[in-house]
């Protein structure tokens, strides 16, 4: 995924000046996440992409959602300025608003959001690359995970719903952070590259509803390296 851009469907990615590209993680959780509306009547979503990066996931909700309000925002001026090129080549642009802001400081919380996606920055210090912009996208210092639930736990609408990506060996801190902010795991899906291989993700929804808790498998390659029935369902609206 190296190449300048990265074509899907209905829109194309320039990641090029982004301090983070088009990667499968992102592809995973815009294709995966849900809203709370999906299968109701339609009404105006309004929905928080926490780190957009070149806007990718952003781009998603608004495909898979209509009647979506999207604000993605970002710290990194260059992905900022590439994010709003992408969404004005797109047929989405009118749902869509590209912003900077740094979400460890929001300094109001009068909006409220039905869906709120994050694939956010993991990496711990003894993997710094010396890249500032390319180790502020993907490291933990630049948003740590407990302001990432807090500030998302204040901002969701009572039925909103709060989806991530993470690596799976984090995923029972994740999950604890996320009880303690009164956010409950509604779905989890354990992902691994393929079946002889460790799970290595994994993706979380929460709701500040208790209800029971669905958890599934995906496995992303067969054996002869082809991706898998379910990888293919997940992703047929995106990829070519």
């Amino acid at each position: 995924m190296g190449t300048p851009d990265f074509r899907f469907k209905q829109f194309t990615i320039r990641h090029d000046r982004s301090a983070m590209k088009v990667g499968t993680d992102g592809v995973l959780l815009g294709a995966w996440c849900d809203s709370p509306t999906v299968n109701s009547q339609p009404s105006t979503v309004n929905c928080l992409d926490i780190g957009t990066g070149t806007g990718l996931i952003a781009l998603m909700l608004a495909q898979r959602f209509p009647h979506a309000k999207i604000i993605g925002i970002d710290i990194d001026d260059a992905s900022i300025e590439q994010a709003r090129e992408n969404v004005e080549s797109s047929p989405f642009k009118t749902q869509i608003s590209i912003l900077k802001q740094d979400f460890k400081n929001i300094d109001s919380f009068s909006n409220q959001y039905d869906v709120i996606v994050s694939n956010p920055p993991f990496y711990t210090e003894d993997t710094l690359s010396g890249n500032t912009a390319r180790d502020t996208a993907r490291h933990t210092t630049s948003l740590p995970f407990e302001t990432l639930v807090e500030n998302a736990a204040k901002l969701l609408t009572k039925e909103g719903l709060f989806s991530v990506i993470i690596p799976y060996q984090s995923a029972a801190d994740f999950i604890s952070i996320c009880v303690a902010n009164r956010l409950y795991l509604t779905r989890r899906v354990n992902i691994r590259s393929k079946e002889s291989k460790p799970f290595n993700r994994v993706m979380l929804e929460f709701c500040p509803i208790i209800r029971p808790a669905e958890t599934s498998t995906l496995t992303l390659y067969d054996n002869n390296g082809q991706r898998t029935t379910d990888y293919t369902q997940l992703t047929q609206a995106f990829y070519i």
